[in-house]
């Protein structure tokens, strides 16, 4: 007769817990890594009891260190910022620049109970005129506040995107045209060679006196400054796509072409099927690019043309040149520096996605 060990048993349960729980960490570390969190699986290990010494190692390499050099760069804006003056006073350090970001908050939650009050207002206005049966004196008066802080970011986010999915959809076509196609890509070349070094500011006056011809009224679905904004995004932005699109395309292994052909293929299951799962990763290396070309055009053009957004605050702030302006700029400055980042996690937590769904 065999006689079973309690403790075997238990010990092979705690093996097995001990299996699972490695390999969900590994699945999730995928993800981690997309949303920056990579610092979180060593840790995760390390409570699990794999190897600890060398998981510290790993937390230190990528939590440690970049907390670190982050505590220099303030240590060192701190001791430096007084020492350089400007016309409107010393460059803000981190605590002064805090302190205005806090500011900034209180001020759009003033800004939003202001909002309130006059949409509150307005709707007892218009229900008084319904219940004394004038309803046809009923308005609806948008609120001509200034905007807040909150939403000038917001309308900068709104405008980079549609302009960039306008760049998109132009590029990636015309993309793999050029990557199957010799003769495509040779028609393409050299436009490709002339605009994509031509600045945005050299784009603006041209897209701005364009739509202000084609669309005269300004009470369209769209803006004008809205319509100006986003195109110039999109006419510096649609190049490292296209490019990075025709480089993947053209790079697909030829037997899988001659595949096709075997098959007997027709051209939209060719690309949907060969093609885009094959250049998917370079194809969104060039969104990537792209979507951060954008937003650096973005604040620019809105500088410039004096369009609402990110930008506009910025040159708001240069010419007012009150005490708060330059903590102000700064607090603009680390905001458009944070979104950018997370426009970039978006983006390739999209082709992690697309690339694993394509493999699947």
């Amino acid at each position: 007769m065999t006689v079973v060990d309690p403790d075997h048993i238990q010990a092979q349960h705690r093996e097995a817990r001990r299996a699972v729980w490695f390999t969900r960490i590994n699945k999730a570390d995928a993800w981690f890594s997309v949303l920056g969190l990579a610092w979180v699986t060593p840790m995760l290990k390390a409570a699990a009891g794999d190897n600890p010494r060398a998981q510290g190692k790993e937390i230190w390499r990528l939590l440690g260190v970049p907390l670190l050099s982050i505590a220099i760069f303030l240590m060192l804006w701190s001791a430096l910022a007084p020492k350089v003056v400007t016309s409107l006073g010393a460059i803000p350090g981190p605590v002064a620049v805090w302190q205005e970001a806090k500011g900034l908050h209180a001020d759009a939650v003033v800004k939003w109970e202001k909002e309130a009050v006059f949409t509150d207002r307005l709707d007892q206005r218009n229900q008084r005129l319904i219940d004394a049966g004038r309803g046809d004196e009923v308005k609806e008066i948008a609120y001509t506040g200034s905007p807040t802080y909150y939403g000038q970011i917001w309308t900068s986010i709104k405008t980079v995107f549609f302009g960039f999915l306008i760049a998109s959809a132009i590029a990636i076509p015309l993309g793999i045209a050029a990557g199957l196609s010799p003769t495509a890509n040779a028609a393409l070349n050299p436009l490709i060679q002339i605009f994509k070094p031509v600045s945005p500011l050299a784009w603006l006056p041209i897209v701005t006196m364009v739509v202000s011809a084609v669309y005269a009224t300004n009470d369209g679905f769209f803006s004008k400054s809205f319509l100006v904004s986003a195109i110039t995004v999109t006419l510096c932005s649609l190049w490292p796509t296209l490019i990075n699109t025709a480089l993947g395309v053209a790079s697909i292994d030829r037997d899988l072409i001659s595949v096709s052909r075997v098959l007997k293929m027709g051209p939209y299951a060719k690309i949907t099927k060969l093609v885009l799962p094959s250049a998917l990763p370079l194809i969104f290396t060039g969104l990537r690019l792209s979507l951060g070309v954008g937003w650096m055009v973005l604040i620019a053009a809105e500088m410039l043309a004096q369009n609402p957004g990110l930008g506009k605050f910025v040159w708001d702030e240069f010419q007012n040149g009150s005490s708060q302006s330059l903590a102000r700029i700064i607090v603009a400055v680390l905001t458009i520096g944070i979104i950018g980042f997370l426009l970039d996690r978006v983006m390739f937590a999209m082709q992690s996605f697309f690339t694993f769904s394509a493999q699947r």
